[in-house]
């Protein structure tokens, strides 16, 4: 007899899991582990426990509020911070970038490396809620109180790195904070080891930041601005890849707001957000 504990057969929610993307996620998830000798109960079946993270994570709802016909919110979110304690959702984006990079030819037809060469770097400001959390500030820019996320981008838009912190921070300070924080996480790292250059928008200018990051990471550091003669919407060379990146990400429900407790899980929510969109792709 299995030592997984099987669900019911239940109707498909939007959000779940295609059987090709389980396919390549579950290689990538951690063995479930049984409690049967010791007397526990039987672990759950982590394609449902993966079911209703993604469920919460689309339809922005409350880890209680999970229907039914998943497993028990408190062991669903229990898997879900172990996972984010781990640095496991890092891991798993940055093996889906590769996969997803090696597919993608450049315009001259040649295969693209696995890492790139080039990024981006925004931030999004976001409202949190009334259930507080660490990291929280006034961004009096964007007028919003809450959390700012700053994240790294390659040059198709794919997610590399991401850092929550308050909304108070500034650009500049920001900036610094995501590419140490690059720099002390071994799977970013590696991820990034090829990058030498880097676009930015106004915000990040500065020659005190240019030579910190040329010092710090060895990367080119290249500002673009809008032109002041052109008026209303127009697309900004290089820094619309990862403008369209936060468009992607916001469309999880979850996202529309920061609910969680610590910038940690924060942070696993972007990235789960982009690997429910990447596993689409491959």
């Amino acid at each position: 007899m299995s030592t997984t504990q099987k669900c019911n057969k239940r109707a498909k929610y939007p959000s779940d899991i295609s059987k090709r993307g389980w396919q390549v996620l579950k290689k990538m998830l951690p063995a479930s582990k049984s409690n049967k000798k010791i007397g526990g109960r039987p672990s759950l079946e982590l394609k449902e426990v993966v079911n209703a993270i993604f469920y919460v994570l689309k339809n922005g709802c409350t880890w209680r509020s999970l229907p039914h016909d998943f497993p028990n919110y408190n062991s669903v979110y229990g898997y879900f911070s172990r996972w984010s304690k781990s640095g496991l959702w890092e891991q798993i984006n940055a093996a889906l970038v590769q996969k997803i990079r090696k597919r993608k030819k450049k315009t001259n037809g040649k295969k693209r490396k696995k890492r790139p060469s080039a990024a981006c770097i925004d931030s999004q400001s976001v409202k949190t809620t009334s259930i507080g959390g660490d990291e929280r500030g006034y961004d009096g820019g964007k007028k919003v109180k809450g959390r700012k996320r700053f994240i790294l981008t390659d040059t198709l838009g794919n997610l590399l790195a991401v850092y929550v912190c308050a909304a108070s921070t500034t650009e500049k300070a920001g900036a610094m904070k995501l590419l140490q924080y690059i720099k002390d996480t071994k799977v970013l790292k590696e991820l990034c080891k090829r990058i030498k250059h880097t676009w930015v928008d106004g915000g990040y200018r500065g020659e005190e930041l240019m030579n910190w990051v040329r010092d710090t990471m060895g990367w080119i550091w290249e500002v673009v601005l809008r032109s002041d003669d052109i008026k209303g919407f127009v697309v900004i060379p290089k820094r619309w890849v990862v403008e369209r990146t936060f468009a992607w990400i916001y469309q999880a429900r979850r996202l529309s707001k920061d609910y969680e407790r610590t910038t940690r899980n924060s942070q696993s929510m972007i990235y789960l957000a982009m690997i429910r969109i990447n596993i689409n792709r491959l």
